[in-house]
């Protein structure tokens, strides 16, 4: 049976395929990979190192005999565990880095099965290329509208709440791995690269109903280490946006709750001292971490608040001006006042 070839890797061809196959190493698709794909490496990472030594060091001839007898184990081992339940007419897509030698040796031998499979011409730079000519050098068609207010206002929280309403969300920080703050790293959770997180965010867009419109917080061009593509941010720029208002100490209270993985972790909480724009005092912060001793936490979040975390929200504000549809007053620790909130949320957005 001969491969077939496709070059097509919008959401409506790659769904066509049973499996799509990403045949790179671990850590290559790691660091990015097509949707929904699925890894089943040729090479591991070890074994990609030890080819390009032998490559650089002996000869290409060598390297290929050991390359080849890597890429065989490999494929067998898979026949007999991932792919060994697939029936006679399973329809793969195989894809490696560009195309050529390892997405050809894993089609072929699938295609040798008695499997219809087709190979990415181009490979993953094929599907990369889609990524950035969309979010880069495109435009969205999609229509925000965004959450505003103060940190600790519960944001991100009631994203969810309007999405079990079936109002549509895009939860950005939920995408990065990231809750948008100085303090906002996940505890045992890094977050994708930014080439990943573009991935994911495209996947996400692609999910949506342009005839809809779509609520999301207002962030920053950039969350943690992540920037939100052009395409994206120029949307978001101009969209309005519904804020959310909360007295200080509610706020604190709800951060206390919400950044529980931060408050367990010392160390984490003193880099992130040391990362605050207006580096505090010894003063301050020595009575922070008598705070932090007592587990006064709530006054360590308004002290927080009051020196960066409020005038940064509002110098970000003055400097964005997007259209103010309503504010509305909310108590982010009780859910009757969510619920009202989001009610409310749910109409203006006209969702």
């Amino acid at each position: 049976m001969s491969l077939e070839v496709t070059q097509d890797v919008s959401p409506a061809a790659l769904a066509r395929f049973d499996m799509v196959i990403d045949v790179r190493s671990p850590g290559e698709f790691a660091e990015d990979h097509v949707p929904g794909a699925v890894n089943l490496p040729v090479l591991s990472d070890a074994e990609r190192a030890q080819v390009g030594t032998v490559y650089v060091q002996q000869s290409r001839f060598t390297a290929r005999r050991l390359g080849a007898a890597h890429v065989a184990r490999n494929v067998a081992h898979h026949l007999e565990t991932a792919l060994a339940d697939r029936p006679g007419g399973f329809r793969p897509l195989v894809y490696c880095w560009r195309g050529g030698m390892r997405s050809n040796a894993m089609a072929t031998i699938l295609s040798q099965v008695g499997w219809r499979t087709t190979v990415l011409a181009g490979g993953y730079r094929t599907y990369r290329r889609e990524v950035v000519a969309r979010l880069y050098d495109g435009a969205l068609s999609l229509n925000f509208v965004l959450l505003d207010g103060q940190t600790g206002s519960g944001k991100t929280e009631m994203l969810g709440r309007l999405a079990a309403r079936g109002v549509q969300t895009l939860d950005l920080e939920g995408l990065a791995a990231h809750r948008g703050s100085l303090f906002g790293a996940i505890a045992g959770r890094a977050q994708p690269s930014q080439k990943l997180f573009e991935s994911r965010l495209l996947g996400a867009l692609d999910a949506l109903d342009p005839a809809r419109p779509v609520v999301a917080e207002a962030e920053s061009s950039k969350i943690g280490e992540r920037m939100i593509p052009p395409a994206l941010w120029t949307r978001l720029a101009a969209a309005p946006r519904i804020e959310l208002s909360a007295a200080r100490a509610d706020r604190a209270r709800y951060l206390v709750s919400a950044y529980g993985d931060l408050i367990a972790d010392r160390a984490a909480m003193e880099a992130a001292f040391a990362r605050l724009p207006i580096r505090p005092s010894a003063e301050r912060l020595a009575a922070w971490r008598g705070m932090i001793a007592s587990s006064a936490f709530a006054d360590l979040a308004e002290a927080i608040m009051g020196l960066h975390y409020d005038p940064a929200y509002d110098r970000a504000r003055r400097k964005h001006d997007r259209p103010l549809l309503a504010t509305l007053d909310v108590v982010p620790t009780d859910p009757t006042s969510q619920d009202a909130a989001a009610d409310a949320i749910a109409r203006l957005a006209g969702a």
